[in-house]
């Protein structure tokens, strides 16, 4: 979805997620799993898991949690193997949907995000039906208190990113995915917190939504999607009107 409306939809989920801190924990274990098995355990020449290990602690993830998944991906404790995996689909009203998921059990993955689907009235779609308007890069949100413009496009453009936009109370920073962790890094050593951090689907083509019902039937789906233990994240390409995210 576009910087703005992830950024209302982002404030939308928080007091949610807060509720669900054990499965925010159980994808970052996931990830830094994997991120240590392919690049080693150590957090000074593994930046992907430098960056990770600093947002499981900024979620407060125990320590001891962060060093098992460290180990199980290094080989030092015995785990399970996780796969990457993405599906595509559609939500009520056309909006696409792409969710990713890290799982040791594709085929339960699978028939979740096929039922979480199905029962919101969505369905699953092929492979590049709905990716091929979207790209992957970094995209970090920050509240517009922060900083000013000026400040954050002379540190951003200077770290290597490719666009900051102003949505107004909050800015959107792209990057390619090649230079995500250099501009994550050079924000947050100048104090500057994100809402929002990650490797995102971002579509320039977004889907308007104004009506009432559909834009609560799409949240919906997004909610249930990212309810399983298996999703990591859902992008969309919806743009929700402020007046019934706010409602």
């Amino acid at each position: 979805m576009s910087g703005h409306s992830k950024w209302h939809t982002t404030k939308r989920h928080k007091a949610v997620i807060d509720a669900k801190r054990g499965k925010i924990f159980s994808v970052l274990a996931k990830e830094i799993t994997l991120a240590a098995r392919a690049g080693g355990g150590s957090p000074e020449s593994n930046v992907r898991l430098r960056t990770l290990m600093d947002k499981a602690r900024a979620s407060n993830m125990p320590s001891d949690n962060i060093k098992r998944a460290v180990q199980k991906g290094t080989g030092e404790i015995p785990g399970v193997i996780y796969e990457e995996i993405v599906y595509e689909g559609y939500a009520p009203g056309g909006v696409g949907l792409i969710v990713e998921v890290t799982t040791d059990n594709k085929n339960r993955a699978a028939a979740e995000v096929r039922q979480a689907f199905n029962d919101a009235g969505g369905n699953m779609a092929q492979t590049g039906a709905v990716s091929h308007s979207f790209q992957k890069k970094g995209q970090i949100l920050l509240g517009a208190a922060q900083t000013t413009e000026d400040r954050l496009m002379e540190l951003a453009l200077e770290a290597g990113a490719d666009d900051i936009l102003n949505h107004g109370d909050h800015y959107e920073v792209l990057c390619a995915i090649a230079v995500y962790d250099v501009v994550s890094k050079a924000l947050q050593e100048k104090g500057l917190k994100p809402e929002s951090s990650e490797l995102a689907y971002v579509t320039a083509i977004p889907v308007p939504v104004a009506d009432a019902v559909l834009a609560k039937q799409v949240l919906e789906l997004i909610d249930a999607l990212e309810a399983l233990d298996d999703v990591k994240a859902v992008h969309g390409n919806h743009e929700i009107d402020e007046k019934l995210l706010g409602a």
